[in-house]
């Protein structure tokens, strides 16, 4: 099989994903009608749907650990941001919500999500299992809106100040560094499963080893720098952002005391 068959033949149907798609733009449409901001949500879900259905989802289905890496950063980090900055000004998520509102909460769940899937047994489970991998689809969407609610929540009140935001993406992208450091260099497989492939399901392992040249150990380390590079630099633009919104509000004068001259 050459590279451009490939390309042209390892796309899949998900009925999962165009299914809840489907329902979250007909939802949205529902209670917020056509606005601008759908465009976010159209693109958010175009990005979840090709997450799924690609080539990129064939080959994290146990022939590379790096397409699975990127999956999980698109998941995670990228289709809740956009669903977020779709919603209108006048949404409220939950800010009475200790639970949603808690920055702590949503550093874990962000940072969590990585490193907790990331562990041999689930890692491996989450491509063997068809179960378990709609878990992992279904917790990085989840953690990840957790984790953005505290940046993008569509009412300024419920968003975390912007210095505040800076120190909570900066220690986000530190934390998913190590991680990344971590796996870049590690000596062993932190994903068994793919070091060895059990079958050559879609008969591209050939292809994938020696035409591209991406060996187990090679893929392992182009995961690690996935996420210890890209992943930055989300973090990075997200940081960006918040000093520009930081700069922008107006600041408040001081009160003037005495005559004036």
């Amino acid at each position: 099989m050459t590279t451009q068959q490939f390309l042209t033949s390892a796309w899949t149907w998900h009925v999962g994903a165009l299914i809840s798609s489907a329902a979250a733009l007909i939802a949205y449409v529902w209670a917020f009608g056509v606005n601008r901001r759908i465009l976010y949500l159209l693109v958010g879900l175009g990005v979840f749907v090709l997450t799924l259905m690609s080539p990129l989802n064939a080959l994290a289905a146990g022939y590379l650990f790096s397409a699975h890496m990127l999956q999980h950063i698109l998941l995670l980090l990228i289709v809740p941001a956009l669903v977020l900055m779709s919603l209108p000004r006048r949404v409220s998520l939950g800010s009475r919500s200790w639970v949603i509102a808690n920055p702590l909460v949503g550093w874990i769940a962000g940072v969590g999500a990585m490193w907790l899937w990331h562990a041999r047994p689930l890692c491996n489970a989450a491509v063997s299992s068809q179960v378990v991998n709609a878990l992992q689809i279904s917790s990085l969407l989840l953690l990840g809106t957790i984790f953005w609610r505290q940046i993008l929540a569509p009412r300024e009140e419920e968003r975390m100040s912007p210095p505040g935001a800076v120190l909570y993406l900066f220690s986000a992208c530190v934390a998913c560094s190590v991680l990344g450091i971590l796996i870049t260099f590690s000596p062993v497989s932190v994903c068994p499963i793919y070091a060895q492939p059990a079958a050559d399901r879609l008969g591209i392992l050939n292809l994938v080893q020696s035409s591209w040249g991406i060996t187990p150990d090679k893929d392992q380390q182009i995961g690690g720098l996935l996420m210890w590079v890209p992943m930055c630099l989300v973090y990075l633009t997200a940081i960006v952002a918040q000093l520009a919104r930081w700069f922008a509000h107006p600041v408040a004068s001081a009160p003037v005391t005495g005559k004036p001259l």
